[in-house]
């Protein structure tokens, strides 16, 4: 039982990719801006939300119990969460950032290649999300008092929900570009590969990585927060139609997440 349930937790972010990846088979056009920005409103309430309950409470928890630090409990946390911050930052030194206006593309050319760097950007960001489900199954598999099963289901979940939007960005241009609907698809879909093999990856390394379990999950949230802010919340607020689509869902996103975690955990 206990690993049909961790397999369920690793599979559902991909999940979540695949069946964003998989409207291209049922939409005909581009996803319109209108739409994009509620989804990724609605993704980024749910991440921020998912790095608080989910990964920097717990973290805080966790340095408190183990009372290596005494009043500077808190000091696991904040070393784990720049230690995110800085990691997301070489990273987008790397790779090209995620928000790329394909509607300004010039000809279907320029589709395929935006589109190609996106997907291997969002590939690439994909490894902290993989690590953060990694880290709070182990957690739970060592049987740490702050991490439940049905918490680490939630985040799941969460990452899931914020990879809907991810599957569908890539899989529709490259549609538009030219690719055929299945190899769109699939490429969409295996963008999120990545996080199921970094979660699997961090669980086979538990034993070196519980002891310093609190700087793990803090990382995990720094890394989160760092992709919310400089990728998600900024397609809320670009573009040429104004609304504030984005901002709602962001904060129904932000209450569902909080509540399912609060009441699940």
């Amino acid at each position: 039982m206990m690993t049909l349930n961790l397999t369920y937790g690793l599979l559902i972010p991909f999940l979540g990719t695949t069946l964003g990846a998989a409207c291209v088979f049922f939409m005909k056009k581009n996803l319109g801006e209108y739409l994009q920005k509620a989804l990724t409103g609605f993704a980024a309430g749910v991440m921020v939300a998912a790095s608080i309950w989910s990964l920097i409470i717990p973290a805080l928890e966790q340095s408190e119990e183990e009372g290596i630090y005494g009043a500077f409990s808190f000091m696991p946390t904040v070393v784990g969460f720049w230690l995110g911050i800085f990691f997301l930052l070489f990273l987008d030194k790397m790779t090209p950032h995620l928000h790329i206006n394909m509607e300004k593309a010039e000809g279907p050319v320029s589709h395929l290649q935006k589109t190609t760097m996106l997907c291997l950007a969002v590939a690439i960001h994909n490894i902290p999300e993989g690590m953060a489900v990694g880290v709070v199954f182990a957690g739970w598999l060592a049987g740490s008092e702050n991490i439940t099963l049905a918490g680490a289901m939630v985040l799941a979940l969460g990452i899931a929900i914020q990879n809907f939007p991810e599957g569908a960005i890539i899989s529709m241009p490259l549609r538009m570009a030219g690719a055929s609907r299945r190899k769109s698809f699939t490429l969409g879909m295996l963008s999120g590969a990545v996080e199921p093999v970094a979660a699997v990856l961090t669980i086979l390394l538990s034993s070196v990585l519980i002891p310093v379990l609190p700087y793990l999950l803090a990382f995990a949230a720094g890394a989160m927060m760092y992709v919310v802010i400089e990728e998600l919340i900024p397609e809320t607020c670009g573009g040429e139609q104004q609304t504030d689509i984005g901002t709602v869902l962001f904060s129904v996103g932000f209450t569902l997440m909080m509540v399912l975690d609060v009441a699940l955990s």
